[in-house]
Order: structure tokens, then sequence, then C-alpha cells
């Protein structure tokens, strides 16, 4: 019998961020898709299975529209989400609501091709000896002394935001900064006035940039978009650059921080394959695909909503229901991966969706991996006696409806004493 709108709601447990697995599980086994509502008051469709969430990430059926989502946040539970916020709602400007992430064709679709024709994989791979260079230099300061370090606030952190700089333009001594206004912007437990400050903060900072690289462009991103056109002379204009500047500081911030942190986390509490990692280099792609499977850094895409009537098995979702496909959840379901709960970077896990799958597959993902790479191939080499230096259940999780994260992974880089 088909299920619809009038499905009990459920209550997200309070310790589903510390402990999502075990509830997603339970939730894969009692059907394709629920009714229910996160601690932080979204009251959302959770979709579970690999193949369903897959094929809503790329469903023409599933909108990402910014406005329109958040007139339906308001209606179904009152929440504003920073990134899809209406201006008048956070005091954020039309510029920071313009991107493409909260757009569907034929617009999405137009600004993803003017930027994927500067945003290249060879420009991203381009990076990688600066990269190094940066990675290098954090190990340095990490290796102080000090007995216990954290590796969130000395690594995973400060090089995604680096990364992000370097690929804008934009000066490195900026990068701290651009660090606090992402943090500030989409963080979980932050006041409007101090979203609104940064988004502020942002669009500043982006009309600053946009205007000294129109009068002196380098070899950027940035001058490239300002000044690239598409073959039929579209350009994007200068709302849509600022909330391009957004989306690339934002969007390639967390999710890459949470992402490299988790990926660190897992092989420190599975040391066999710690060692495999440290005994063949060769496997680090795939092995980059198998912990994003495992335990990547988004646990839920970037909500949706429905624009017409969505079947999925037994359960109807009516038109205007807040989607919340589950990323982490589709890494773990045993009709796609065996043995889901067993991480094995020999395993060559295709289809993964941590970047996202169909029109919105993450466009920076080139520049997430490059920087995933490197990070754990030099921390690894380096600190060979790399451990955790605290108790794995006791350390705390960022409290955010989409994203899925460390808030600090303290270890010791040699034995206590060495």
């Amino acid at each position: 019998m088909l299920v619809d709108a009038t499905q009990p709601i459920q209550q997200v447990p309070t310790d589903f961020m510390q402990r999502p697995y075990e509830f997603l599980e339970r939730l894969r086994a009692d059907g394709p898709a629920h009714n229910l509502v996160f601690p932080h008051g979204a009251k959302v469709w959770l979709v579970t299975g690999y193949a369903d969430v897959r094929r809503l990430l790329s469903d023409p059926r599933v909108s990402k529209d910014g406005r329109r989502a958040n007139e339906l946040f308001a209606r179904h539970s009152g929440m504003v989400v920073a990134e899809q916020a209406d201006p008048v709602d956070l005091g954020f400007d039309d510029e920071l609501t313009s991107h493409m992430l909260n757009s569907d064709p034929p617009r999405h679709t137009r600004l993803r091709s003017l930027v994927g024709r500067e945003l290249t994989a060879k420009r991203m791979e381009g990076l990688r000896p600066r990269l190094e260079q940066v990675v290098d230099g954090l190990l340095d300061a990490l290796d102080d002394g000090r007995p216990v370090v954290d590796l969130v606030t000395g690594l995973t952190q400060p090089l995604p935001i680096i990364a992000i700089c370097e690929l804008l333009g934009v000066a490195a001594e900026d990068s701290a900064v651009f660090r606090r206004w992402a943090t500030e912007l989409v963080g979980a437990g932050h006041p409007p006035e101090v979203v609104e400050a940064a988004s502020n903060n942002v669009i500043e900072y982006a009309k600053a940039t946009i205007a000294a690289k129109q009068a002196h462009p380098g070899d950027d991103l940035i001058s490239a978009l300002v000044h690239g056109s598409g073959e039929d002379g579209d350009r994007l204009t200068h709302d849509e650059l600022v909330g391009m500047f957004f989306l690339l500081v934002i969007a390639g911030y967390s999710t890459t921080t949470h992402s490299l942190t988790n990926f660190l986390f897992s092989l420190l509490t599975h040391p066999e394959e710690l060692a495999k990692l440290r005994a063949d280099s060769s496997i680090m792609h795939a092995a980059v695909d198998e912990l994003m499977r495992y335990d990547g850094g988004v646990g839920v895409a970037t909500f949706r909503f429905t624009k017409e009537e969505v079947v999925l098995g037994d359960v109807v979702i009516p038109p205007g229901e807040i989607l919340a496909l589950s990323l982490s959840s589709a890494g773990r379901d045993s009709n796609r991966y065996p043995e889901p709960d067993r991480l094995d970077l020999n395993r060559r896990p295709n289809g993964v969706l941590g970047f996202g799958h169909g029109p919105h597959y993450c466009i920076g993902a080139p520049l997430a991996r490059i920087q995933s790479e490197i990070a754990l191939g030099r921390l690894l080499n380096r600190f060979p006696q790399l451990r955790l230096a605290a108790d794995p259940d006791a350390l705390e999780w960022e409290n955010n409806p989409l994203l899925r994260g460390l808030l600090e992974l303290p270890v010791r880089l040699r034995p206590a004493g060495g």
C-alpha cells in the first residue's frame, strides 16, 4: 500500500550527529524514505537507499531553486538555511543567493558552462606543486615538539582555504579571515547578526577583488571569469561573479575540511588500512573513494524540494516537500556495497556519491581530491608513528544537518617521549 505525507513524523535522535550510521541502517530497513524532523527543526523527507539517492540527485521532478526552497522551509518548520537563505531573513544580498548551487536548468546549465570553461581539471592540477609546499609548511608548524596537536586547526582547516585563495588569486595573508567568514556562514550555532556580518564581508571582499581583477588581471580563476566569455559572447554578470565567488569560498572550504578530517580519523581508527596506504601509495586514488564512501564530509546533499509527486517504492512524496538525500546512508547501503560497514582500501567502490551526481556534481571535486591525496600522503610519510591521542567515542562532531565532521582531531605525531 502506498504511504503519503500522512506518514507519522519521526524525530531524529539528538545524538544523530555523533552516531548516524546505526539509525540510518534502521531507516533503510524500514523503507526508502521517511518523514522526520532534524534536531535543528527542519522537517524533511530523508531518502536513504543508494539507488534512490543517486536517481533523485538528477531527477527533473526535484528542484534546487534557493528562494523557493526557503519559502518551503518557512512553511514546514520555520527554519532558514544560511546557504539558501532569503536576503530579507538574514540580511543576505541577492548576490549571495544567485549562484549555481541554488538554481535549476536552464540557468544552472548556463552558469556551470561559463564557470566550467575556466575551472578546468588542468587549472586545478596546476596548483599541486604549490599545495605540496603549503602542506609541508603546515606540517612544519605542527612538528614543534608539542606532545599532542590538533589536525583540524593545524591542517584540515587551513589547507582548503589556502587552496581556494590560490585558485581565486586572493592574497595568502587573507586566508585566516576567509576561514572565519566561512565558518560563520556555514557552521552551526552562529547568531543571525554574525552570519549577516560575515555575508556582508564576503560581498564587499568579492566586489573589491573583482574590481581589482578587472583593472589588473592575473593568472587566476577570478581574472579568467571576469574577462572570459562563452562561445556566443555570454559572460557572468557582476552579481553572478559575486555569487560565484561566494560559492567557491564557502562550498569548497567546509566540505573539504570535514572530508579530510574524517579520512584521517577513519585511518587512525583502522590501523590495518592505514598500514596498507603507507605500504602502497599507488592505491591512493581508490583509497580516497573508499574513505569518502565510508565516512565523507557531506552527510546530506544540499536540500532540494519536490516540484511534483515522487514515488519511491511504497512511499509517495507530494509536491512541495523538502528532500534530504542522505549521502552517508547511500555509502553504507549493502545493496550497492558488500559489507558496507567495513573500511577496505582495496575496495574499488564505483559510483561513490560524496561529490554528488548529475548536473550538480561538485565542480571543484578535482581540487578537493588533490588536497586529500597530498595531505594524506605527506602526513603519513613524515610521521610513520602517527597515533590518535583521544578516545574515539569522546570526540565531538559538528552539529550540522548537512555536514559531518569532527570539531577536533588530537594526535601524537610521535610516541610519548619520542
